[in-house]
Parts: C-alpha cells; structure tokens; sequence
C-alpha cells in the first residue's frame, strides 16, 4: 500500500509527465513561435496605416494572403510525407522568417501583393508536419493530452503575443516584423537540432501507395474533414463577423469586446490543462461532438446577446466546447491515417480550416445582413450537423482507431 500511494505520479506529473523529449523540443518552439505571431492581427491595420492603402487595396491583399492559405495545408501535407517531418517544418519556418521580412519592407502594391501570397503559403506549413511528428512521436493513449498541450500553447503564445505586438506597433511596425521572423527562425533551429526525423519509408512497391487519391478516396476522412468544417466556418466567426456584430449591431465598444473576448484565452490557459487528461479518456468520437454541440449552443446564443455581460456569457458557453474539442480533433486524424501518409491527411485537415478563412467571412456578412438571428442561428444549425455528423461517423472512427492501437 505504502509502494503505492509513492508511486502515484504527481498532479503535475500527471499533466505534463511521460511524453517524449522530442514531443518537448516541438512544444517549445511552438509556443516561442506564437509569442512572435505579431503581424497577422496588425496586418489590416499596417496596411492601410503605414503603407497607406486603401480598405480595398487591403482586402485585395488579404484575399491573396487567403489564396496562399488553401494551397498551403496540401502543399505542405505532400512535402511531409515525401521530404520528410523536419524538413518540412524547419524550412516552412525559414520560409515564414523570409516572407516576413519581405512583406515588411515591401512599398509598392505588388512587392505586397506577391509578399502577402508566399506568406499565406509558407506561414502554417508547419501544421501537417507538427500533427504528423505528434502521432509519429507519442503513443495512441497519450495523444489527446499532447494534442491539447500543442494547442494551449499556441493559445498562450498567441494571447501574450497579440498585447505585445499591440504595444510594439506604436513604436514601428517594422518591430513585429522582426520580431516574428526571429522566433520563426528559432523554431526551425529547435526542431531541426532536437527533434528526430520520423516519416517511415515509403511503402513496397505492389501495396496500397499514396498521394492524395488515396486520401480522397477515404470516406471517412472526407467526411470526418466536412464535420472539421462545419466547425472551422462557426468559430472562424470570431475573428471575422462577431466583431462586426458587436460593435456596430449591438453597440459594445471595441474595449467592452476585447475584455469580453479575453475571456476565452484566459478559460483556455487555466482550464484545458486541468481537463486534457480526464478528456483523452473518453470515447473520442462522442467527446468531439459534445464540443460541437457546446460551441453551437454558444453561437446561437450570440443572436440574443444585447449587452457585454450576456456576451460574456456566450463566451464562456463556446469556449468550453472549444476545450472540450482541443486535443480530440488531432488524435482523430492521427488514428485514420497510415503512417505513411499522415502528412497528407493532416493536410487535408488542416485544408478545413484555410477553406473557412474564405467561407466564413463571406456567408457571415452574406447572413449578418440579413439580420443577427439569421447568422448566429445559422451557425448554430451548422454546429449541430457537425455534431451529428461525428456521431454518425463515430462507428467507422472506431474500428479504425482499434486497427490503428
């Protein structure tokens, strides 16, 4: 008994304890990386105050950054499993450090335009190669705690990175130019030093091959990757249409919106540890559309909000399926592909997401000027039909995670 409770690993242990140190060397970069994500949230306002573009001109260069973005999870997904995990990921890194640069000291409106379209191709070329080093790197039971470890530390990269950059801007914008192309080289020099090569050799000629048919080709990927947009197009509001709503729908000020939306990386940040362990217990595929579920009451509950603290509230409801989905989405991916192709198919995941950068914003104001009920009940609806989708699929993720273990 005595042998026992001594063996018992710690709270802390419990958490962060047990995973691979390469597993480490990625975690570390990535939050370093985040810490620099500086230009990003700026670059609308970079654009149009310190290159003096019209609103226009700058949705013409984010339409661009956007067109870069939908190649860049295939692209990247195919050099992860063709030139390797670490390659892929040192060079899409020294690519970002590049493009940045590029784009900071670019003055004319085409040196901007052909900037802003490398960097959507090159800034989350890292994502397949990250996903697919996580599931080559940390066995099928400890994924969802590396997965939701991966994104709280983007979380808090991020959220610390956003103030700092605010403040840096004031200063010059040139400052979160370097700075962002800095931790972007020093991710690549920590993965490339530390972290080992893990793609397996292709497979023998006369079995089952790959390229992205083969991906195409998996019902339940493609349906799995349809529940991911689902998703991707209901939170991607956020950052696009929610703002707008708020502010000049029901008339917050942009301070009553920021400290309500603080709310959400804060939740993150001192929620989702605690939880990723109890979580990545639970049957997946139920798990995900639970989340799902949470996240469409949330949004829904947004076409009633009038003032900050029912926002707040919102806020809350949403962001708790979004911890309960943290590492859950990843382990789901993992277990569907071979080894062999985890590149691609974290690409096409990953593809989703750039698809809904696009999709959001267009059918968000295409529903907000309708009226606020039809956008946040829409969405609402959506978030449903994916939750029942992860349902319907579950079965067949099942068997494959079982084949997979």
């Amino acid at each position: 008994m005595t042998n026992a409770l001594a063996e018992k690993p710690s709270f802390l242990r419990s958490k962060v304890g047990g995973l691979p140190k390469p597993f480490w060397a990625l975690w570390s970069g990535t939050l370093v990386n985040r810490l620099g994500t500086m230009v990003l949230p700026f670059t609308g306002v970079y654009l149009t105050q310190a290159r003096g573009l019209s609103v226009a001109a700058a949705g013409l260069v984010m339409a661009l950054f956007g067109a870069g973005s939908l190649i860049s999870q295939l692209l990247a997904g195919v050099l992860t499993d063709r030139i390797g995990r670490r390659a892929t990921l040192a060079g899409g890194m020294l690519a970002t450090a590049a493009a940045m640069m590029w784009l900071g000291y670019s003055t004319s409106l085409p040196s901007i335009l052909a900037a802003m379209f490398v960097l959507g191709v090159v800034i989350d070329a890292y994502r397949p190669a990250s996903n697919a080093l996580v599931a080559d790197l940390v066995s099928p039971a400890e994924r969802p705690r590396a997965y939701g470890l991966l994104f709280w530390a983007i979380n808090l990269g991020y959220a610390v990175g956003m103030t700092a950059g605010g403040w840096l801007a004031e200063l010059g914008f040139l400052w979160l130019f370097w700075i962002n192309a800095a931790t972007s080289v020093a991710f690549a020099v920590l993965v490339w030093r530390a972290v080992p090569e893990t793609a397996p050799p292709p497979p023998a000629e006369g079995t089952a091959g790959g390229g992205f048919g083969t991906v195409l080709r998996d019902r339940v990927m493609v349906g799995f990757t349809l529940v991911v947009l689902g998703n991707a197009i209901m939170y991607s509001q956020t950052f696009t249409m929610l703002p707008v709503a708020m502010t000049k729908v029901v008339g917050l000020s942009t301070g009553e919106f920021g400290l309500a939306m603080a709310l959400n990386g804060v939740l993150i940040v001192v929620v989702q540890p605690l939880v990723s362990n109890w979580l990545g217990r639970l049957d997946a595929p139920v798990t995900l559309a639970t989340g799902l579920a949470v996240m469409a009451v949330g949004f829904a509950l947004t076409g009633f909000v009038t003032n900050v603290a029912m926002l707040a509230l919102t806020i809350v409801v949403w962001t708790a399926g979004e911890i309960v989905t943290a590492g859950i989405v990843g382990t789901i991916v993992a277990a569907l592909a071979p080894a062999h192709l985890r590149g691609r198919y974290s690409g096409l995941y990953g593809f989703a997401w750039s698809a809904s950068t696009v999709l959001a914003p267009l059918a968000g104001s295409a529903l907000l000027g309708v009226s606020p009920g039809a956008l946040w009940f829409t969405l609402g609806g959506i978030g449903m039909l994916s939750a029942a989708g992860m349902i319907a699929l579950g079965p067949a993720v099942r068997r494959r995670s079982a084949l997979a273990s």
